[in-house]
């Protein structure tokens, strides 16, 4: 059962570091285009912008779940480094807790201003689902796709504060607990 969990965790992490890197290449693509047709071409699309700044709030929201889940935050390493092990541990933990409550936050709070979220990208085209299939749909995408991201991210961030929690613990019952400091100096 461990080794199943661990699987799942281990491909979740490459797919939540694949749409990273997707969308940092979008990001670069965008600006590029975007700069090439500005001033090569003197004609810039009105879309590059708004999909560079999408492409990068999606990019920094997916992250977020993988420093917490990787426990790449920001800590106080160094403090830890001065505690017992036990001390250590339990302040660690606490502060993923803190984490996980800040991703119900955004669960809640995004669910909401996805639900509220009124206007539209004028630029923009997309595609809804309408009468049971996909239609494209020429320009006016909503913002609320737009910031949909936020109660997405909130669930990938309480996972893997859950995910860091319980590997924490485990790891303290079975004695291979390492601070983080210990964690790095072995890199």
């Amino acid at each position: 059962m461990i080794t199943l969990i661990s699987w799942i965790d281990l491909m979740v992490k490459k797919a939540l570091t694949a749409f990273c890197a997707m969308f940092l290449l979008l990001m670069v693509i965008f600006a590029v285009y975007n700069v090439v047709m500005r001033y090569v071409f003197e004609n810039p699309p009105v879309w590059g912008d708004l999909l560079t700044v999408l492409s990068n709030i999606w990019l920094v929201f997916i992250a977020l779940a993988l420093t917490v889940r990787d426990k790449d935050h920001i800590a106080l390493d160094l403090i830890y480094s001065w505690l017992p092990l036990k001390a250590a541990f339990f302040i660690q933990q606490f502060w993923t807790a803190v984490i996980f409550c800040l991703g119900i936050v955004m669960i809640i709070y995004g669910l909401e201003a996805v639900d509220t979220m009124g206007g539209k990208y004028w630029e923009m085209w997309h595609f809804a689902f309408e009468n049971g299939e996909f239609v494209f749909k020429p320009n006016y995408m909503p913002k609320k796709y737009a910031i949909a991201i936020v109660p997405i991210s909130g669930v990938l961030v309480c996972v893997a504060a859950i995910a860091s929690i319980l590997e924490d613990s485990f790891k303290l019952r079975a004695g291979t607990y390492k601070q983080s400091k210990d964690i790095d100096a072995q890199a």
